[in-house]
């Protein structure tokens, strides 16, 4: 069965799908993008990723390109279209076509593109197979928060961390901080068993995953920590694992090589995946997202 994009109003078999060699999404990297996930074929925050988006659009200072209420429906028709039950629709909104300049055109429109594809169901026994991360450093500008189609730096540590066998990438700052991995965000429990992930600043993307697991671990009466957290405490910490809409709680076992904890996946680990995905089933989504920096 062939699958359905949308592009800018219309509904197109995907090997069709184009937009004009002068979008600047194209030449400038002027644009944002979601990535929603499906669950027996409900999204999956859906509050959380439209305020999110609505921060992008708002920090570059980009149109939306159709009301947030028919962007909704839009999103909805692109699964509905391709029959996707468990699986990912990608939204990218870009400033629009206009003839090159660096400065924003005075009377382009916002563009708008939505694909769809079908993912495995969500596999807990696969997710707590353990993975492997390595560090590298963060070499990206200083708005993390804004989820930029310009991904540059991502794309070149994802690379790294497959040439080496790993599954992820952990970004490391000037001051030997872990920010985030390339596509997730990065947790540990330390040593003495606390909770950690890097707090919503700019200096990371306040992920939908994250902020669900934060939420799900507040109703279990669990604690945590929002600070960033350094190399070495990551090494010397009993568990860790990465949040994404792909990832979900993915437990990581390596990093750098070294065995995390007793090199398996941890019992709080564990927990909060079962957590995870009790809470999305319950309430499909992070309700308390606040601010995204």
């Amino acid at each position: 069965m062939s699958r359905i994009a949308y592009v800018n109003g219309m509904y197109v078999p995907h090997h069709e799908a184009c937009v004009h060699i002068e979008d600047r999404g194209y030449q400038f990297a002027d644009g944002v993008y979601e990535v929603f996930a499906l669950h027996q074929g409900k999204l999956v925050g859906e509050k959380g990723h439209m305020e999110r988006l609505a921060h992008s659009l708002a920090e570059l200072r980009i149109d939306w390109p159709v009301s947030r209420r028919a962007l909704a429906v839009i999103i909805a028709q692109v699964a509905r279209r391709n029959h996707v039950r468990d699986g990912l629709v990608y939204l990218q909104i870009t400033r629009g076509v206009a003839r090159r300049d660096h400065s924003f055109p005075e009377d382009s429109e916002s563009a708008l593109v939505l694909t769809a594809r079908r993912a495995p169901p969500l596999d807990k026994e696969a997710l707590r197979q353990g993975v492997d991360v390595i560090t590298i450093p963060d070499i990206r500008w200083k708005r993390h928060d804004i989820k930029s189609v310009s991904l540059l730096p991502n794309i070149l540590g994802k690379q790294q961390a497959r040439e080496a066998g790993a599954y992820e990438a952990w970004m490391v700052n000037d001051d030997a901080m872990v920010t985030e991995g390339t596509s997730s965000n990065a947790w540990i429990v330390t040593k003495d068993g606390a909770l950690v992930t890097h707090n919503a600043s700019h200096a990371i993307l306040n992920g939908i995953t994250r902020l669900s697991v934060l939420e799900a671990a507040a109703e279990a009466g669990l604690g945590f920590e929002e600070r960033p957290f350094s190399v070495d405490e990551a090494m010397q910490a009993k568990e860790a694992f990465v949040t994404s809409s792909t990832s979900h709680v993915k437990a990581v076992t390596k990093i750098d090589g070294q065995s995390v904890g007793n090199g398996h996946v941890g019992e709080l680990t564990s927990r909060l995946l079962d957590l995870y995905v009790d809470f999305i089933e319950a309430k499909g989504g992070p309700q308390n997202t606040g601010a995204w920096n």
